[in-house]
């Protein structure tokens, strides 16, 4: 038993699917920055799973197709759009296809900057991470 112990060892090291994962949503939420910046709802949307739940001071809008209408008729150009800024506080696994993201968002606009947080529940689908719960407060 003894003489496997380094081979365990060796391998219980290193990057496994938890850092892996991490990374992964890390990634499509600076690609998501990115595609908001370039005035693309669209490519921000992404990230976002068909079975969204968008979920603000508002009220709750759940579907893909409903959260996005609800961004074009907020942010209709890209002097709306402004400029965003995510800063991750945390990605927490939660098993092998679920992950709670939290942190804040900051809006500067030539008028304005709004900032607030967000609590995101991201699931592991077929086309990659995507996002099934947005609480933006």
């Amino acid at each position: 038993m003894w003489k496997y112990f380094p081979i365990i060892v060796l391998f219980s090291c290193g990057d496994g699917p938890v850092v892996r994962d991490q990374s992964a949503i890390r990634v499509a939420m600076t690609e998501q920055q990115k595609a908001w910046n370039a005035g693309d709802i669209k490519g921000f949307m992404s990230s976002y799973s068909d079975t969204i739940c968008f979920i603000s001071s508002k009220g709750t809008t759940c579907g893909k197709e409903g959260v996005t209408a609800n961004y074009e008729r907020s942010y209709p150009d890209k002097a709306a759009m402004g400029q965003l800024n995510f800063g991750i506080n945390e990605v927490v696994p939660v098993g092998n296809e679920h992950a709670w993201v939290t942190g804040t968002w900051a809006l500067a606009r030539t008028a304005d900057t709004l900032s607030g947080g967000f609590s995101l529940l991201w699931t592991k689908e077929r086309k990659g991470w995507r996002i099934v719960r947005d609480h933006t407060y």
